[in-house]
This record gives structure tokens, sequence and C-alpha cells, in this order.
């Protein structure tokens, strides 16, 4: 179980108990009064202090109730404390009506029983003088019972109090180390991310010393095979300068040789004419 329902579970626990003794103490004032012997053991201030001691815790509880509620896992949970705790403040509303309902009640016992006491002791008689040093008697010690009642219940108040801001500081306390145990999971991942981020780039930066040096070796070979085609290709005309030079030389030549004939008298394309018998058969000699 998560550690906030049990918190949770906790103070539903807590708050049943605070909530029964606050409803037995209301009912003790209530019934302050009317009986010699509850009015002798308990007083009515400090049926008061103990009344207020467990509606003091009551809003203890809603106010651990309130700082979990936030807190608790699922959606269902957190509407669930949210309208335990309006329930809770309507009871808690509704306990201190009690106590101040209870407290104009057994005032109204106190002055009909004084007024009982008061006619008692008119009456006069041996019965009546032991009530009076009785009650002087009483009177002090309950002075006394009180103001130590009363210091003892403001010493427990400031408890209280005490321990309610020690509570609210140690949920501070939690939610701050939760948000430091957040913080040191997302640095890490962030290292781990920067260490990735750092291989790659020295994977980068050997892959681009590597292109450069591939590119060079490439340029290196193309200009290579550049001057090689180039100087090829001056070789080719240089040829063909040569062949045409000796085309020419040749053709020149034989226009010398031709003038040459036709001036000593030769002709090559002449046709000769030739006397041939007309009596002479011819004769086929296939």
């Amino acid at each position: 179980m998560d550690k906030v329902v049990e918190a949770v579970e906790t103070a539903k626990k807590e708050w049943d108990e605070a909530y029964s003794r606050a409803k037995v103490h209301i009912k003790a004032i209530e019934e302050y009064g009317k009986s010699r012997e509850e009015q002798n053991s308990n007083s009515l201030p400090r049926l008061n202090g103990l009344a207020q001691d467990a509606l003091a815790l009551l809003s203890s509880l809603q106010f651990r109730l309130d700082l979990l509620a936030p807190q608790l896992p699922t959606d269902d949970q957190v509407q669930s404390a949210t309208a335990l705790l309006d329930s809770w403040k309507n009871e808690s509303h509704n306990l201190r009506q009690s106590l101040r309902n209870a407290n104009l009640q057994a005032k109204a016992n106190m002055r009909k029983a004084a007024q009982e006491e008061r006619e008692l002791l008119l009456g006069g008689g041996g019965e009546s003088t032991i009530r009076r040093r009785n009650l002087q008697t009483k009177a002090g010690m309950t002075s006394a019972a009180e103001s130590i009642t009363d210091s003892l219940r403001r010493t427990r108040q400031l408890m209280v109090q005490e321990v309610e801001r020690s509570a609210s500081t140690l949920m501070t306390v939690e939610e701050s180390t939760g948000v430091l145990k957040r913080a040191e999971s997302e640095y890490k991942g962030h290292r781990s991310l920067l260490m990735r981020t750092r291989n790659l780039l020295s994977t980068m930066q050997r892959q681009d010393v590597l292109d450069r040096v591939i590119l060079a070796v490439g340029f290196f070979l193309f200009s290579c095979a550049v001057l090689y085609v180039v100087s090829k290709r001056f070789g080719i005309l240089k040829l063909q300068q040569k062949v045409t030079a000796a085309i020419k030389a040749g053709m020149v030549g034989q226009a010398k040789i031709g003038d040459g004939a036709v001036a000593n008298g030769i002709n090559d394309n002449a046709v000769y004419s030739v006397d041939v018998p007309v009596d002479r058969h011819m004769r086929d000699e296939l």
C-alpha cells in the first residue's frame, strides 16, 4: 500500500477516536452540575480543556488530510478524500456548536445547584456550618486545581501547535526530497545524453577528416586524369597537323609533276587514232 494511503487511513482512525472522546467530554459538560459527585470529580474548566484538546486534534487531522488528499495516486481517491474532508469540517462545526450549548447547559445546572446550595446554607444548623467549611476548602482546592489545569492545557495546546508545525515542516521536507530525487534522475538522464552527444561529435569529427582526405585524393586523381586527357589531346592535334601538312605537301608535289609533263609534250589523257585496214577481218580468238 502507498505511504500516502496509509497516512490517510491512520488519520481516519485517529479522527474516529478523537471524535468519540470529544462527544464524551461534551456530554460530560452538558451533565455538569446535576450531581455533586460528578462536580467534585471533574471541574468544568478541566472538561472544557479536554474538549478543546479533542477539537484541536480534530483540526490538526483536518489539516493533515488536506495536505495528503492531493498526493493520493488516483483521482477517485482524491475525490473521496475531499468529500471526507468536507464531512469532517461539518462534524467539527457541529461539535463546536454542541460544546457551546453544553457550556450554556452546564452554567444553567450550576446556577440551579448554587440556588439549592444557598437554600441549604441559609437553613441554619450544624449541617449548614459543616457544609460551609467544606465548600471553602473545596473552593480553594478547586481554584488551585483549575489554575494548574489551565497551565497544563496551555502547555498542551502549545505542544499540539508545535507538532502541527513539525508535521507541516516534515511534509515540506519530504516534498523537497522528492523534487531533489526527480532533479537527480533528470540530471543523470541529461548526463548520459551529453555523453552520447559527445561520442557522436567525435565520430562526426573523424568522419569529417576522412571525408576531407577522400576529397583531396579524389581531386588529385581527377586532376591527374584531366592532365592526362589534355596531354593526349594535344598529342593528337599535333599528329593531325603533321598529317595535314604531309597531305598538303604531297598535293603540291603532284601538281608540280603534272605541269612538267605538259611542258614535255606528254599527255596521259590523249587518244591516238590507229589506221586499221578495212579488208582485214577481225577474229575472235576466244
